[in-house]
């Protein structure tokens, strides 16, 4: 008998026995078979309650973390990223304030010039005119002999002219 033969002899003698085991224990796995049903149904409502159970527990703690813990590590990371951002570069607005004064100043001190040469300008205006109704009636000039403002020229004329209409 060769090897090869005698391999295939003790082959097929090992597939005899696994069949006669297999057959033997048939029966003996249809018993188990409910049984291992039973437990798998109970193993999942074991883990179902178990979840049931543990579920509030981990939702709680993870309240009491958000709570007390997420704000300080909150708290923390402003802290670093306060560390960490550069300074801020100084403001150059320092020229503001002065910078406005200095504008309301201008503005004030040619209002007060406007305002004087319009006062001036209106002084001016009716001696003028009264010196050539005076120059007109035969009247002499008496302005220059009184003063050089032009409000006095024109009130001398004004009186003079109130006189002549009385007589």
């Amino acid at each position: 008998m060769s090897r090869m033969n005698r391999t295939q002899k003790a082959a097929g003698s090992v597939q005899d026995r696994a069949r006669e085991a297999a057959a033997k224990l048939k029966p003996a796995a249809e018993q188990v078979k409910p049984l291992a049903r039973s437990s798998q149904e109970a193993a999942q409502r074991g883990l179902h309650a178990g979840r049931a159970w543990a579920a509030p527990r981990v939702e709680r703690t993870g309240h009491m973390l958000q709570d007390s813990v997420a704000p300080k590590v909150a708290d923390m990371l402003s802290s670093a990223a306060r560390r960490i951002e550069p300074e801020k570069a100084r403001s150059r607005r320092w020229w503001t304030l002065p910078g406005i004064l200095v504008l309301v100043a201008a503005g004030a001190s040619a209002a007060a010039a406007a305002l004087r040469k319009r006062s001036t300008q209106r002084a001016a205006e009716p001696a003028a005119g009264a010196d050539s109704a005076g120059a007109d009636s035969g009247e002499a000039d008496s302005g220059e002999a009184a003063g050089a403002a032009g409000e006095v020229k024109a009130s001398a004329n004004t009186d003079a002219a109130g006189a002549a209409r009385k007589s």
